[in-house]
C-alpha cells in the first residue's frame, strides 16, 4: 500500500474513534439529563408533600443572629422538611436498583440531594467533555462546515476559565 494512503487510513480511523467517543459522550449526557430531572421532579414533589419551599423557612442568617438579638429561639429545620414528620416512612426507589424500600422522610430527601449534586457534577464534566471532543475533531478538519474551529475554542476557554 502506498505510504500516503497508509498515513489517510490511520488518520481516518483516528477521526472515526474520536467521533465515536463524542457520540458516546453525548448519549451520556442526554442520560444524565434524565436522571437530573427525575431526581429534581422527585424533591420537587417531597417538598410539595412537606408543604416547604426553599424560601419558607427561616434562613441560615436568622439562625445566626438568634444569638446576637436577644428574642425567640428559632428551631433549626430542615430546609426541605420543614415542620413535617421527618421520621415518617417514605416509599423510595433506590438509584440504579429496582428495589422500592420504606425509609424515613429526612433520609429520602438527603439521598436525592446527594446525588442531585453528584448528577450536577457529572453533567459539567461530561459537558466539558463533548466540548474538547468537539474542538479536537474540529481542529482535525472533519467539522469545519457546521462549526469553526475558532467558536469551539472560545467555547472551551470561556468554560475553563468559569472553573
Amino acid at each position: 500500500m502506498d505510504g500516503n494512503m497508509k498515513v489517510f487510513q490511520e488518520r481516518l480511523l483516528e477521526l472515526e474513534t474520536e467521533g465515536e467517543q463524542l457520540l458516546l459522550a453525548r448519549h451520556k449526557v442526554i442520560e444524565n439529563d434524565r436522571l437530573r430531572n427525575g431526581n429534581r421532579e422527585a424533591l420537587t414533589a417531597l417538598r410539595k408533600r412537606a408543604r416547604t419551599t426553599k424560601t419558607s423557612l427561616p434562613s441560615p442568617f436568622e439562625s445566626i443572629m438568634k444569638d446576637i438579638v436577644p428574642g425567640p429561639m428559632v428551631k433549626e429545620v430542615c430546609t426541605t422538611c420543614g415542620d413535617h414528620d421527618s421520621e415518617e416512612r417514605t416509599w423510595m426507589m433506590f438509584p440504579g436498583a429496582d428495589v422500592f424500600a420504606r425509609v424515613p422522610f429526612h433520609a429520602a430527601h438527603t439521598i436525592l440531594e446527594t446525588d442531585q449534586g453528584k448528577l450536577d457534577y457529572e453533567a459539567k464534566k461530561l459537558q466539558s467533555y463533548v466540548k474538547e471532543k468537539s474542538l479536537l475533531i474540529s481542529e482535525q478538519g472533519a467539522l469545519s462546515d457546521k462549526i469553526s474551529p475558532n467558536v469551539l475554542r472560545s467555547l472551551v476557554t470561556l468554560t475553563d476559565k468559569s472553573k
